[in-house]
């Protein structure tokens, strides 16, 4: 197998190599699990059951704060719920050996954010969440919080993925965003003149007779995370119907909005929503950032941005059209081999949720 070559995001086919590499230690990869830039980790044999969350540190040890942080060990073998505002760490069946001028970089899967499941990675004497350093050796585990729904996982249950980077990260400046968007629009409609130091997203309150989007229920069943278009979405979910000014958000509640602009990503560029700004609002907008290559690029694929809400500390009126998140684009090392496509699960999405869940009703 060829070394690893060029610099940026690693493609498909170069991610799919590095097991081969000795990049990525585990067991063989399963089918789907390889995306068009990154590779979706799963999830091991049994979660820790924590007190808090932590980051090890420069020169910390995960083990050291199992021992003083874990209540109970869950054993997933069978499938386990993981209970709603509990912390669990779960050990990862990958684990990795970069090379030095590789580094790597992890989100939620996007069904992940849009089940209000807060996952992250962590890797010994790590000082940031979802950030692997250059040239590290060592395991990773998942941070899972689920925060509305009690979830199903079990062994190879994927919930974060990783993309790996090679020659540093290529994010581009404003003068190159406006020179991408010039060549290949990369959003349409709303407000797709805010290009600059990435691409500006706002949100849409207006998807049918008086629906702005969907807000989860509290007290719902379990989700299994493993499961397609298995669940009744009315369910888990009630519609938010807008107010002649726009829709209050409640702090204790989770959302899922859409945006206004369509989103198109070139194949050979990959793209993370990032937050907006937190002077426009208390509010996250996104818990799943990462946008794959081909990500509704095509024709008759326009694909909208799903917006993951939770508002912090205050209720806070959403208006329509506002400006809510940013997308950021960088370079691929190369093109995938299979860009984003129409096969995928939210490629030409509108108002979506989890792949979990059975199309939404009208309205």
């Amino acid at each position: 197998m060829a070394a690893v070559s060029g610099g940026g995001v690693l493609p498909d086919f170069e991610v799919a190599s590095l097991a081969d590499l000795g990049i990525v230690v585990a067991p063989p990869l399963s089918e789907g699990q390889v995306q068009p830039a990154s590779l979706d980790v799963r999830l091991g044999t049994r979660a820790h059951r924590l007190r808090s969350s932590f980051l090890p540190g420069a020169g910390g040890r995960v083990s050291d704060f199992l021992d003083a942080l874990c209540m109970h060990d869950v054993p997933l073998d069978r499938g386990a719920v993981l209970e709603p505002g509990a912390v669990y760490l779960v050990p990862l069946l990958e684990s990795l050996r970069l090379p030095p001028g590789m580094r790597a970089r992890a989100n939620p899967k996007s069904s992940t954010g849009r089940l209000d499941i807060f996952a992250r990675l962590v890797t010994e004497a790590g000082e940031a969440f979802d950030e692997v350093a250059e040239g590290y050796e060592g395991p990773l585990w998942a941070e899972v919080s689920p925060r509305t729904f009690p979830i199903v996982v079990r062994p190879g249950s994927k919930l974060v993925q990783v993309r790996f980077t090679k020659g540093g990260r290529r994010v581009l400046d404003a003068a190159e965003h406006r020179a991408l968007h010039a060549a290949d629009p990369l959003v349409n409609g709303g407000a797709d003149g805010a290009v600059g130091e990435g691409v500006t997203l706002s949100v849409d309150l207006d998807w049918g007779p008086g629906v702005a989007g969907w807000r989860a229920r509290r007290h719902a069943g379990a989700v299994d995370v493993d499961a397609v278009a298995t669940l009744d979405p009315l369910d888990f979910w009630e519609p938010v119907r807008p107010g002649p000014g726009g829709i209050v958000l409640d702090p204790s509640e989770f959302y899922i909005l859409a945006s206004r602009e369509t989103v198109r990503v070139p194949v050979d560029h990959a793209a993370e929503m990032v937050p907006f700004d937190a002077g426009v609002g208390e509010f996250r907008a996104h818990y799943a950032g990462f946008f794959d290559p081909g990500f509704g690029h095509g024709a008759g694929v326009a694909s909208r941005g799903v917006l993951e809400v939770r508002p912090r500390d205050v209720p806070f009126l959403l208006r329509q059209g506002q400006s809510i998140c940013r997308l950021v684009y960088e370079r691929m090392a190369a093109t995938p081999a299979s860009p984003y496509g129409t096969r995928s699960n939210y490629q030409g999405q509108g108002l979506r949720l989890s792949k979990a869940f059975r199309p939404l009703p009208a309205a």
